[in-house]
């Protein structure tokens, strides 16, 4: 069990290891990764750490548009191996979800453009997350699947509960129905994917009936089973939505997350990496190159309560 204090609060030690092969040397390679924990009101960084091989000359740290710390180098020598050791300790604590939200055809009202009218900074945020991107579609099937939860009058956390539980019901979840080009509109055709495509399915209808929502990428704890070890190196990245939910009377929106692939509000199972407007925003490493031939990608990550993890030595 993981252990919690007083608070509610937990520590989670995260070990992401990539790393890639090449069949030929590749000669020059420029990476940008998306591997930092964001600082959240229910989440704090206490240290992350980046450990690459070749080790680059220089690594730039800044911010991209949606907050997100980015970590980018390039190496301009020839190699035929890129490993990237990404390792965080995190602490979360519990988050309620907000009570008596407005109707969700309010919410689609009050996001929708008005010509002339001043946008609250938040709003102006949430904005940024109402349209089309690479892997979401506003399409009217997406309306009729979404309107079935979206009846009228719902407030829109219940929607959005409908929705998520609707997505996790019917869709199976399949590694190998899917990859990272598969079109939502497929994915929707043969109900079958991965947290990335029902993420973007979900999107998809959020969007489609005018609601504003993002694109989370993170980690999620799994337990392993009754009586045996925590395996390392065994889970993997997460993704799942965040909707706003803007407030009453000038009061302060607030942002909901929605997990489709386990049908449940996250809590402190799930660690936030990032957010955007679809997977290519967030993407945890993501580059280009010249060389390199055909290549082989290997990603293991580990997700360990710190009472756990403390001293111990990870080896994937």
């Amino acid at each position: 069990m993981t252990e919690k204090d007083a608070a509610g609060r937990i520590i989670y030690r995260i070990h992401h290891q990539t790393t890639y092969q090449y069949s030929l040397p590749v000669r020059l390679s420029h990476q940008m990764l998306h591997l930092t924990p964001r600082e959240l009101a229910w989440q704090r960084c206490i240290s992350h750490q980046v450990d690459i091989r070749p080790e680059p000359p220089l690594v730039r740290t800044y911010e991209d548009n949606f907050g997100n710390v980015i970590k980018a180098f390039s190496l301009d020598g020839d190699h035929t191996s890129l490993d990237v050791d990404a390792e965080s300790w995190v602490e979360l604590t519990p988050r309620l979800l907000p009570e008596n939200t407005i109707p969700w055809e309010e919410a689609s009202a009050l996001l929708a453009y008005q010509g002339a009218r001043t946008l609250s900074p938040a709003m102006l945020d949430a904005s940024n997350f109402l349209f089309e991107s690479s892997h979401v579609r506003i399409k009217r099937e997406f309306i009729r699947y979404a309107e079935q939860c979206f009846t009228p009058g719902l407030p829109l956390l219940e929607g959005v509960r409908a929705l998520m539980l609707r997505i996790f019901d019917e869709f199976a979840f399949d590694p190998a129905a899917t990859t990272v080009s598969t079109p939502v509109t497929e994915v929707f055709a043969n109900r079958r994917g991965v947290c990335q495509d029902f993420a973007h399915l979900m999107l998809s209808c959020l969007r489609s009936i005018g609601l504003a929502a993002r694109y989370v990428s993170g980690y999620l704890l799994t337990q392993p089973p009754p009586g045996q070890p925590r395996l390392i190196g065994a889970d993997a990245s997460h993704a799942w939505v965040s909707v706003y939910c803007p407030g009453r009377d000038g009061e302060a929106g607030v942002w909901i997350d929605a997990d489709p692939t386990n049908g449940l509000f996250p809590d402190t199972s799930h660690i936030t990496l990032g957010w955007g407007r679809d997977f290519l925003d967030v993407s945890p490493l993501r580059g280009v190159l010249i060389g390199g031939g055909q290549q082989r990608m290997r990603v293991a990550v580990t997700v360990m309560p710190g009472e756990e993890a403390q001293g111990l030595q990870f080896s994937v």
